[in-house]
């Protein structure tokens, strides 16, 4: 096989775009819902066929295939180095009840395709190449999510992974064994000399800027929140105004806060109330207890840190001028998640060699290379997706962009494989 020595030679390498379009429009056949997405959830019988058909083309691509306990597929391109630690690339390919047609399988298909194209070229590269697909990353039918790669990193024991069942009981372990995906490999536990995870942004920034790749600097931190707040139920037409202690009153001058204070972080900062109840929510009623939900986001733990500290203090204010008892629990704690500087420089270079519009972007989802980044020097490359949509069936992106996406994979895994 052939040595890219140079970065003139390098440069010359492309995917064949047509032929990664072609591998996503067959992929997204399986578990293809009536209004154009997917339904794909982890573990089914049509996650085990998305798989097989990955496996296949993975051999037929001539790569070793390795299946660890938690059901992660590692598909193997040898390097000249037998011994050198990989470069990893890779996503997963299970999705939301009403899914889309790229997020999460894009970046298999384009690690993939990676692959094919050096085998077209016939490049052997000093480290193995390894694209994996994730197991259970959406955590739709099974949570939490990036279960999986959650475990690879060591953030949970296999054990608890294995453990974690759907609203039908079934567990990871046993839905494992029945589509005949539980491996024997061991799950982590060996060097990876650079990570890669290609996926579409999820967000509007990209479209919006005229950008056609992100190089992804860190992934948001989050905080999640319950509270609750405890008022009077009161008759609505024999209470007066000044002597209601109306605890959805209280709670809709918490969630105008809890806005402001996102929009008072802007660009990064993210403030979300997702869920509430008022009780006893009977329209003649004044609600005598309200509980709902916040969620914070930001990629800085000190921001993260004065939202809280923020909230906090004008949940007290409001509880006391509306007279209402009130309790905070913090139940999720997820830090900020910087990428190695080296391979978001990487990332950034290859896109710039491709005459490539990019600009640096922070991660607003958590994606299995946020875990990974804590055991191997992590990057991501987002490409746009039109309207920004995604979990959603109408999901889209365009050739162009996917392929673009891909090129730049390509270039980074040879710049990390040597």
């Amino acid at each position: 096989m052939a040595e890219i020595g140079t970065l003139e030679t390098r440069a010359a390498l492309r995917v064949n775009g047509p032929r990664l379009w072609d591998s996503l429009e067959r992929m997204a056949r399986i578990g293809a819902t009536p209004k154009g997405g997917v339904c794909r959830l982890a573990l089914t019988e049509l996650d085990r066929e998305s798989r097989d058909l990955f496996v296949q083309w993975a051999r037929e691509a001539g790569c070793e295939i390795r299946i660890d306990r938690i059901g992660n597929i590692f598909a193997r391109r040898a390097g000249r180095d037998a011994n050198a630690s990989p470069v990893l690339t890779g996503s997963h390919a299970d999705t939301q009840p009403t899914g889309g047609r790229y997020d999460g399988i894009y970046g298999v298909l384009g690690g993939l395709e990676v692959l094919r194209a050096l085998n077209d070229a016939n490049v052997q590269t000093e480290r193995p190449i390894e694209v994996v697909v994730w197991t259970n990353e959406e955590g739709s039918r099974f949570a939490p999510a990036m279960i999986a790669s959650g475990v690879y990193a060591g953030v949970y024991p296999l054990d608890y992974g294995l453990s974690r069942s759907d609203a039908s009981g079934t567990t990871i372990g046993e839905a494992l064994a029945q589509i005949g995906y539980a491996g024997d490999a061991p799950v982590g536990g060996t060097p990876v000399h650079a990570a890669y995870e290609l996926h579409i942004e999820q967000g509007a920034i990209l479209e919006r800027s005229g950008k056609t790749i992100g190089v992804v600097t860190a992934g948001q931190g989050q905080r999640w929140y319950e509270i609750e707040l405890d008022g009077v139920d009161a008759h609505a037409g024999t209470t007066p105004m000044d002597l209601r202690r109306d605890a959805l009153v209280g709670a809709a001058r918490i969630i105008t806060f809890v806005s402001a204070l996102g929009r008072s972080y802007a660009p990064f900062g993210r403030a979300t109330v997702g869920m509430i109840e008022a009780k006893p929510n009977s329209r003649n009623t004044v609600p005598g207890r309200c509980f709902f939900t916040v969620e914070f986001r930001h990629p800085e733990s000190a921001t993260l840190a004065e939202m809280d500290a923020k909230l906090r203090e004008e949940l007290t204010r409001i509880a006391h001028e509306e007279q209402l008892g009130h309790r905070i629990e913090q139940i999720f704690d997820y830090a900020p998640v910087p990428f190695a500087p080296e391979c978001v420089e990487t990332v950034r270079r290859a896109a710039a060699a491709l005459d490539l519009s990019h600009a640096d972007i922070v991660s607003g989802a958590g994606h299995d290379a946020c875990y990974l980044a804590r055991v191997a020097p992590t990057g991501m490359i987002f490409v746009p997706c039109i309207d920004g949509l995604s979990h959603n069936e109408a999901e889209a992106i365009t050739p162009e962009w996917a392929e673009a996406g891909a090129n730049v994979l390509l270039h980074s895994i040879l710049a990390s494989a040597g």
